[in-house]
């Protein structure tokens, strides 16, 4: 039989990646969760998907290891694109990796006490088909979610769809980029919408999984179950629809669940990385019925908000001292996902315990020197109006000047947002920049440049272009 190349390749990464897993995670917590994940065989669409024996075990790992098993499989194989964990019966044969350091066939891990506990009395309750007993993660509640401008329209629209009564809207649509919330609330929905009515049912699916038990119900020609069990429900979640975009058959089903699902006057949670109007390969009927509802986006952090969502984390883990200065390196050098965030200063509290060491700015820089790195470059607003002007093509001084017309004003508008986005000034220090312009200018240009982020894709690309030179 010929060899095949990438399912090899694919198995040796996979190697390597348990192998550093059990290192980073340790023993037991690998014995336990980790080391049960099986390789499901690659099919050439970039992405890598992992199998456990059972749901506890695959919601696990999802909320726990996620993004750790994406950075572990790109730092190995950079033409990854997403890394998937499913439950082992949804999924087709897997392959197990050539690894002598590990068994070939993994026992079923054993469930930790407090999760014996919980899953006790689960035979006494009503029977419901498997989809419908939600695994929310109990972590990810709305009175544990850090709120602030960046996320307060999302928050707040969450929260009003899980009220009992009428949903007021649906479906709601939740953007952003990875690791800023999206899950978190989709979960804390989740409990409050079964917490005010114990009697009613939800669904929370990825994307990929919804496909799969998709394609699984055409494959059994039992297509009829399938669309019974998730129609019967009473809230539906999916998670990362930018994932089924160019699977025709998978959204013509999404869009016909969508449809019963508001015809019906349930409610729908749809989370993606980008908003409708930016997404591509995916059926213009989807979009409109999406656009339709209430779209919400969950933009980077500010540097307060991270401020908070650090005091957040700490005061989960009494007795831990990390100094001030040490609070303000990390909010003001990791820029990028909540979950970056919490990362960072796990691994700080983490490492001092395991070292002994006291929590300092020497030990944060030693520990975390590679997440510092990137975005330590110091921005300026002269260098903001210097890259604003080259792109757009406009005299820096036309920035500053009184001049109005649109040609002159949208690059000062995105200035004044980079400004804002890239340094540490005030809005009245900003302002001044810009022609002794009032605070108030500089807030509705940054408003209006978000606004403008998630419809137009030639601002929001030159927005990223401008800050990947600037920062880089």
């Amino acid at each position: 039989m010929p060899v095949d190349h990438e399912q090899v390749e694919v198995a040796a990464a996979w190697a390597r990646v348990r192998q550093n897993l059990r290192v980073s995670a340790g023993q037991r917590l690998f014995d336990r969760w980790l080391k049960p994940m099986e390789l499901v065989a690659p099919d050439g669409d970039g992405v890598v998907r992992l199998t456990l024996p059972s749901a506890f075990m695959t919601d696990w790992v999802r909320n726990h290891y996620a993004e750790r098993l994406a950075h572990e499989f790109r730092a190995q194989l950079p033409h990854v694109r997403d890394v998937t964990v499913e439950t082992a019966t949804a999924l087709p044969t897997r392959i197990v990796p050539p690894a002598p350091l590990f068994d070939s066939a993994p026992a079923e891990a054993p469930l930790p006490l407090m999760a014996a506990a919980a899953a006790a009395p689960m035979p006494a309750m009503p029977q419901r088909a498997p989809a419908e007993r939600p695994a929310f993660d109990p972590r990810y509640r709305f009175d544990r979610f850090v709120v602030a401008p960046s996320n307060r329209v999302a928050f707040n629209a969450a929260k009003a769809l899980a009220e009992p009564g009428v949903p007021r809207f649906s479906p709601l649509f939740l953007h952003s980029a990875t690791g800023l919330g999206k899950t978190h609330l989709m979960h804390a929905i989740g409990h409050a919408f079964l917490e005010a009515d114990p009697g009613a049912s939800a669904v929370y699916l990825p994307a990929e999984r919804f496909m799969f038990e998709f394609v699984a119900a055409m494959r059994a020609r039992d297509t009829h179950s399938f669309k019974a069990r998730l129609r019967g429900v009473d809230l539906l979640m999916i998670d990362d629809l930018q994932f089924v975009a160019g699977k025709d058959a998978t959204q013509e089903e999404c869009l016909h669940t969508i449809n019963a699902f508001m015809d019906a006057g349930k409610r729908v949670v749809i989370a993606c990385d980008r908003s409708p109007a930016l997404l591509d390969g995916i059926d213009p009927r989807l979009l409109s019925r999406l656009g339709g509802g209430l779209v919400a986006d969950i933009k980077t952090p500010e540097t307060e908000l991270r401020h908070e969502i650090l005091a957040a984390k700490l005061a989960e883990v009494p007795g831990t001292a990390v100094p001030e200065d040490v609070i303000d390196l990390l909010a003001g050098r990791i820029h990028g996902s909540v979950r970056e965030l919490e990362g960072a200063l796990n691994r700080l509290v983490a490492y001092a315990s395991l070292t002994g060491e006291t929590i300092d700015m020497a030990f944060a820089h030693a520990t975390l020197g590679e997440m510092l790195a990137g975005p330590a470059k110091r921005v300026t607003i002269d260098d903001i109006q210097r890259a604003v002007s080259a792109h757009f093509e406009v005299k820096q001084l036309d920035l500053v000047s009184a001049r109005r017309a649109q040609v002159i004003a949208r690059p000062r508008q995105v200035a004044m947002y980079l400004a804002k986005r890239l340094t540490t000034r005030s809005l009245p220090e900003i302002g001044r920049k810009f022609g002794n312009r009032d605070h108030s200018t500089v807030i509705h240009a940054v408003r209006r440049i978000e606004e403008l982020r998630g419809v137009d894709r030639e601002i929001d690309a030159a927005v990223r272009t401008l800050m990947r030179s600037l920062e880089g």
